[in-house]
């Protein structure tokens, strides 16, 4: 007999999914659905920085950023690492299958290289949750763990329950098995995202790790209800608002849908994938006049985080080229 996981849908639930499905939809009717690169950029640093900040990273936002960038900080080595793991493991995670075991797996050892000895793998031992010196959740025993967590993807793959609701039970569902010695937290909420992804795209780039980051101590706390009557209710209604309140402050910044101009436009679609410098985008678009190109072209370009330069720690080097971004 197929698994089906112990949730109740309470009014709150059906609430909080038409208020999410009523902002989406209004993403949809202004065009506003497709996120703009900058914004993409800044909202994926948010999400690492978070998520791992929940696991107890020391890492500021300013400190994810420029190792995200490529660039030295100073702090713990195991901080550094697990930054430059999630980062490469956000970069491969739209690409990848929710319900394949395997690509579950390949996440996972990215994600914790060098972070402890089983990474890639299903746990070989037993595993405890615990809030200081107390125990709050003991994990099913390791040889359960594949079949668990197989029979949980199939029934999110299966079931006809709405997309958010199997998102947030999944969540939940992971979490009391912990089939990972480590990373957990992190994988569970990353395979939410690819979840919800595979069903609108904005929710690759939503940053709803940053809420839960806020409230840390109200997500712990239900989650340990949820484990006392056996049912995850309350942890959707938990992330259902946590997805709503995100989705509203993205709207808020009135940067998902930036107005592109003609000018911009022009630039894009002349450039191909090569780095190139002032002089020959001003040669491709046909303007001679240095200040109305920057300051019709390509500055707004770069602004909407559609063009970047070459050497961006050197803003005015006389070998400056600009690309468009990825």
């Amino acid at each position: 007999m197929a698994y089906i996981p112990p949730y109740t849908i309470t009014e709150k639930t059906v609430t909080l999914i038409a208020d999410i499905m009523e902002v989406i939809t209004k993403f949809a009717m202004s065009e506003k659905n497709e996120i703009n690169p900058k914004l993409r950029r800044n909202n994926r640093i948010k999400t690492i920085q978070a998520s791992l900040a929940i696991e107890n990273n020391s890492l500021s936002i300013d400190q994810v950023t420029a190792i995200v960038n490529g660039k030295r900080v100073l702090g713990p080595g195991q901080d550094i690492k697990e930054v430059q793991n999630a980062y490469e493991a956000y970069e491969i995670l739209l690409n990848l299958d929710p319900y394949e075991i395997n690509s579950l797996l390949a996440a996972h050892k990215i994600l914790m290289n060098d972070l402890t000895k089983e990474a890639g793998r299903f746990r070989s031992g037993s595993v405890g949750v615990f809030a200081g010196e107390q125990l709050v959740h003991m994990a099913p025993p390791a040889i359960l763990v594949p079949e668990q967590i197989e029979a949980l993807i199939q029934w999110v793959k299966l079931s006809e329950a709405h997309p958010l609701v199997k998102s947030c039970v999944f969540h939940y569902e992971f979490e009391f098995i912990h089939p990972f010695s480590d990373g957990n937290g992190r994988m569970g909420r990353m395979w939410q995202t690819l979840i919800l992804y595979n069903w609108k795209k904005i929710f690759g780039w939503l940053p709803v790790e940053s809420l839960i980051k806020e409230r840390q101590d109200q997500y712990y706390e239900v989650l340990g209800i949820c484990d006392k009557v056996a049912d995850s209710g309350k942890f959707i209604e938990f992330l259902l608002q946590a997805i709503y309140d995100t989705l509203c402050e993205l709207g808020r910044t009135e940067q998902v849908g930036v107005q592109v101009t003609e000018q911009v436009l022009k630039l894009i679609e002349s450039m191909d994938n090569e780095p190139l410098s002032t002089s020959e985008l001003m040669e491709r678009v046909g303007i001679k006049h240095r200040p109305t190109f920057r300051n019709n072209y390509l500055l707004p370009a770069m602004e909407m985080g559609m063009v970047e330069m070459t050497i961006p720690d050197k803003p005015n080097s006389s070998k400056q080229k600009y690309i468009k971004t990825k």
